[in-house]
């Protein structure tokens, strides 16, 4: 491959270099989340600015670790993940929102995808769409024990990712709507907890490299909880998520220790 960098020594997209992340690795989407997570961590520094990817590295019990924004969407994620693994990560934690599916998904709660509908674009460039984008069994565990710990209520189960955020809102208003809610009512119709958009690419593009990747969202709300009448409450505080990948990264360090 061309570097692109010209011998410049760092990830061309990430700005990143060997040996300035940690193996531990939490990706939020918006990089002004990445100061706030930064903060739980010990001596934390900015790495790099870089287009919509923003990296600090401090530490957790002692272990080097990172936090990199991605920006909205499989192909920047699977670019930040695909560049990460080349300064040193293995494991990482996508932390984000979500829409609510299910009718027990209510705003507020956490949703711990243990795998994820492959209805987005960037997956298909990994794995053939037969392959399924599954969350590591490990990073899965250590979520749920982290949201069980600090009494976060949750849900883990199958999300459903999208490249087109309005595609799923306002589907009716799409060339393609037959397509976008036929599909929406086979998905609600299997159960899926959420609706978001990185990781399917995440999870396929991980198990490419041989790396290990989990999601956790909060709900920010739910449609379908709108449509049926029910209560509906909006929540945008991403304060519990983010906890909970903090203690979910501090208990696989403590097991891998």
């Amino acid at each position: 491959m061309i570097d692109y960098t010209e011998g410049a020594g760092v990830q061309y997209h990430i700005g990143v270099g060997k040996g300035e992340v940690g193996k531990y690795v939490i990706l939020p989407g918006d990089p002004k989340r990445c100061e706030k997570i930064a903060a739980y961590f010990d001596d934390a520094k900015l790495v790099a600015d870089s287009r919509e990817f923003v990296t600090y590295t401090g530490y957790l019990d002692g272990e080097k670790v990172s936090v990199t924004s991605t920006g909205i969407g499989g192909p920047s994620a699977s670019i930040a993940l695909e560049e990460l693994y080349r300064c040193g990560a293995d494991t990482f934690i996508r932390v984000g929102t979500c829409g609510g599916m299910k009718l027990d998904v209510c705003g507020g709660d956490l949703v711990i995808a243990n795998g994820a509908i492959r209805m987005e674009g960037t997956s298909k460039e990994y794995a053939p769409i037969e392959f399924p984008a599954v969350a590591d069994f490990d990073v899965l565990c250590a979520l749920k024990e982290a949201a069980d710990k600090l009494k976060f209520k949750s849900h883990i189960g199958v999300v459903q990712c999208k490249d087109a955020f309005y595609g799923q809102h306002e589907p009716e208003s799409k060339p393609v709507s037959y397509e976008l809610m036929n599909k929406w009512e086979a998905w609600l119709r299997l159960g899926t907890l959420a609706s978001e958009m990185e990781s399917a690419a995440l999870f396929t593009a991980a198990s490419y490299l041989g790396v290990r990747a989990g999601s956790i969202f909060l709900a920010i709300a739910n449609q379908e909880r709108a449509k049926a009448g029910l209560i509906n409450e909006q929540v945008h505080d991403t304060s519990t998520v983010i906890e909970t990948a903090i203690e979910a990264i501090r208990i696989m360090i403590k097991k891998e220790k």
